[in-house]
Formats: C-alpha cells, structure tokens, sequence
C-alpha cells in the first residue's frame, strides 16, 4: 500500500450517516413523547408565566405580555412565602428525614433475619406504598380524626388534624413512602461484603463503628440517588395533603403545590400558577444537580 492510500482520509459518505441513523430511530418514539408532554407544558408554562392569562374572562382569550410581574408579585405574596416555608418543612421532615432514615433502619434490622420476616415485614411496608394516596390519607383521616381510632384508643380527645396539621401529613406520607427508601438500602445493603464487616467485628468494632465506617461509606451512592428521589416526589405532592387537610385549617397545611392549584384552578388564575410551577421546576433542579454533585464528589 502506498503512503498516498494511507494518508488518504477515510470517506464518510451517507451510508454512515444512514447508520447512525438507523440506531437513534429506536429512540424516536421516546423523543416525540418528551417533547410532546414534557418539554411542551415547561415552554408553554414559561410563557403563560409572563403574561397575564387567565382561566376564564378576556385575558383567556386575549392574554398580554406582562413581564416579570407574576415573580415579582410572588416573591411579595406572603401566602406564598408560606406555603414555601411549609413545603420546605414538609420535604425536610417527610423525606430527608422521616423517609429515609425509617427506611435505611428497616432495611438494617432485616439484615441477617430469617426469609420469613423479611417477606412479612416487606409486605406490610409495601401494602401502604401501593395505597393509592387518597386510601391512604383516608386511612390516615379515621385514625387522626377527633372520633378516630388513636383517640378512641388512648382517651384524648384531640383534633389532630386541626391543631397539628403539618406533623399528621408528614406522619403520613412517610407511612405511605418509606417502602421506596426500604428497597433502595435493601438492594445497596446486599453488596456489602459481609467478610468486610466481620473482619471490623473481629477487630473489636461495634455496631455503631462498623455501621458508620463500613456500612455507610460503602453505600453512600444509594443513599444520594435515593435522597434525591424522594426529594423530587414529595416536592411534588399534592393528593395526600389535600385528601388529609386540604391545606387547612386555613393555611397551616398550605403548600406551595395547593396553593398553586387554588390560584391557578380554583381562582382561574393560570399565569400566576404558572410562574410558582416554573419556580417549582428550578428548585427541583437545583436539588437534583447539588444531589447529583455530592455523588460525583464522592467518586
């Protein structure tokens, strides 16, 4: 072969193109439905949020364009700034919290148990996370209701739901969500080498050393993905807490996903939901990418 067909550049005519066609087009399919019914509603949110489009009336047929006011407007909205506040209590409390430390001790406790156990404590976990969320908050209304089950039990007589709202959804949606958090730290839990724990057991490690620098460290990636799962859907919820409280009594139990629904539902007032949606959305984001940074920091 002479030097000029070896320093002649391959040619890359359309059957290669043809070819790498051929392998994205079984992606197609799932390309239209993203467009169509995930990054379609976000475009047409964001630009609903800058006009002043209502449900119903004039501006729902002839909408204009107003700007940043709909943020500006937000961001002074005490009832806003509320229902913010609780929905950050709410994730903190339901999710980083309650969701996964509930589910990382269960998945430990069942560590070493006969396969019996674990199939009955796993069924009972996973019975109230397949509960749709209106069974499950009406469960929840006849045990936390004045003549409900726990004060029948215990004699009290208190309305839980009306003079502590917020720590009856957080109760349950952690009831409800923790089967997730349970599987995730199962699955994590059975890669663990068991000859490593025994060799700190050996040692002279206790329970608590060889959980804090065997077991965690080793599975600390699981406990990223599965806190930042959790954390995106109970971002998210709404049908628990409107089926339990509806956000009351007033807005103690009002957060930011019923407060959109009654603005931009109840009141018609669409842009406005819009805007708190696209904040939602950012939010959600930032906990996804400072999430997925700890995993990569700790690679």
């Amino acid at each position: 072969m002479t030097a000029t067909a070896l320093s002649r550049p391959v040619a890359r005519g359309p059957s290669g193109r043809r070819r790498a066609l051929r392998r994205l087009a079984p992606l197609g399919p799932a390309l239209v439905l993203m467009v169509l019914f995930l990054a379609g509603p976000i475009l047409w949110s964001l630009y609903v949020a800058f006009t002043n489009e209502t449900l119903s009336g004039t501006n729902s047929v002839s909408p204009s364009f107003v700007g940043p006011a709909n943020f500006v407007r937000m961001f002074g909205d005490a009832d806003f700034v509320n229902s913010f506040t609780l929905t950050f209590v709410f994730v903190v409390g339901s999710a980083v919290v309650g969701q996964n430390t509930l589910g990382l001790m269960i998945a430990l406790l069942q560590r070493g148990r006969s396969r019996a156990t674990r199939s009955t404590v796993n069924g009972v976990v996973i019975a109230a996370w397949v509960m749709p969320e209106v069974v499950a908050a009406l469960c929840w209304f006849s045990f936390l209701a004045e003549e409900g089950t726990l004060n029948t039990l215990t004699g009290i007589g208190q309305e839980w739901l009306y003079t502590a709202p917020m720590v009856a959804v957080i109760l349950a949606n952690v009831w409800r969500g923790t089967a997730f958090s349970m599987l995730v730290y199962s699955a994590a839990l059975s890669e663990v080498p068991a000859e490593l724990v025994e060799a700190a057991a050996v040692d002279g490690a206790g329970t608590w050393q060889r959980l804090w620098h065997i077991t965690l460290p080793l599975i600390r990636r699981s406990i990223m993905a599965n806190l930042m799962l959790i954390t995106l859907q109970t971002l998210a919820s709404f049908g628990l807490i409107y089926t339990l409280t509806g956000g009351g009594p007033g807005n103690a139990s009002q957060t930011t996903p019923l407060y959109m629904y009654d603005k931009a539902l109840r009141y018609g007032e669409i842009a406005y939901g819009s805007a708190m949606a696209l904040v939602m959305l950012v939010i959600g984001a930032l906990f996804s990418l400072v999430y997925l940074r700890l995993i990569k920091v700790e690679d």
